[in-house]
């Protein structure tokens, strides 16, 4: 193949190789998608399941429905939900063996009804699924390590071609300089866009569910739009983010600021502080039940819901934690998948250290 040649086929592979990202991340993020319906939507949006929960438990405190007493232990007292989501919480309660704060918000965070919030928003294009994410990442990193170590090699050739031309013409290393470039520019642009777990169709209702809903006062508006930090009961906070905290991923010695890829680095603080996971089963993700799973009793898929890809054989993929566990729990993969817990299908939060 002749220098001319070679350039025409980079130029023919980068071209397409951008053009195919730049596809890809516009059909995830770019367009416009309907509104945010409720308060549930936009903690799903704000802070993942685990402010589903949040917002849920705070609203039922709030108004005298379920009581938190003691180092976390809850007490229903009027058993009356006005919401799917605050059934669930009644429901992990009910067949929850005692009454702990930090029981109960996992498995109102693996309940379908909290699931299936994330699938519609997936749906509706205001989140993105946390395996096609993962899979749009990585052709960013191809892209972008693809032109940087074309670069050296293309230098090679510059000194080859030169040596044995005897006339005097263009090298080969600025011919193919624009190209290289511009994958390159391209590979590190979709990465930051695709970075973020809300698009951006997802962002603008969100600011417009916060405008329009700002000025009520109720905790569960309030979590659902601040956080915990936005809680006005500051025992209610604390014990909130203790229960957080039991379910936070262990830190290695040396290593107090580094977090798993895919944890707790996109939410918001008084998440990220507390550790916070999010566990979102999505709807093309299969957890298989036939496995053991790692660390107590329960299945389990690293957070973000096994975001590597997919998982079987009772493994995450590429996580290293195990998914399913006894009684052939699973994260079904219909369109109507979700994550319960005891015996529906279930997904947990259970991360490895580092």
């Amino acid at each position: 193949m002749t220098v001319n040649a070679l350039v025409v086929a980079l130029y023919a592979a980068g071209i397409a190789g951008i053009a195919l990202l730049i596809t890809r991340v516009v059909r995830s993020h770019g367009g416009s998608a309907g509104p945010v319906h409720d308060r549930y939507e936009a903690a799903f949006l704000n802070g993942g399941p685990a402010r589903v929960a949040d917002t849920a438990i705070a609203a039922l405190q709030y108004d005298g429905r379920i009581a938190i007493g003691g180092p976390g232990i809850v007490a229903v007292v009027r058993p009356v939900a006005h919401d799917p989501v605050e059934r669930a919480v009644l429901e992990t309660h009910a067949a929850a063996p005692h009454g702990a704060l930090h029981h109960l918000r996992l498995g109102v965070m693996r309940h379908p009804a909290v699931q299936e919030i994330g699938d519609g928003l997936a749906a509706r294009r205001l989140i993105e699924e946390p395996a096609r994410r993962s899979t749009t990442l990585a052709w960013c990193l191809a892209l972008g390590l693809t032109a940087f170590f074309l670069f050296p090699v293309s230098v090679v050739l510059t000194i080859l071609d030169l040596s044995t031309s005897p006339e005097m013409s263009v090298p080969f290393v600025v011919k193919v300089l624009p190209v290289l470039a511009a994958a390159g520019v391209t590979a590190i642009a979709c990465g930051a866009i695709s970075a973020k777990r809300i698009t951006s169709a997802g962002q603008a209702s969100l600011a417009a569910y916060g405008r329009a809903h700002g000025h009520l006062a109720d905790a569960g508006h309030l979590v659902a739009l601040y956080g915990l930090r936005g809680l006005p009961d500051p025992v209610l906070r604390e014990q909130l983010l203790a229960a957080a905290r039991v379910y936070a991923p262990p830190r290695g010695r040396g290593r107090g600021r580094g977090r798993r890829p895919g944890a707790a680095h996109h939410l918001p603080t008084d998440y990220a502080s507390a550790g916070v996971a999010a566990v979102w089963c999505a709807g093309n993700t299969f957890c298989g039940g036939g496995g053991s799973s790692s660390g107590g009793g329960s299945g389990s898929c690293s957070s973000a819901s096994c975001s590597s890809g997919s998982c079987s054989s009772g493994s995450c993929s590429g996580g290293g934690s195990g998914c399913g566990g006894g009684g052939g729990s699973s994260c079904s993969s219909s369109s109507g998948s979700s994550c319960s817990s005891s015996s529906g299908s279930s997904c947990s939060s259970s991360s490895s250290s580092g």
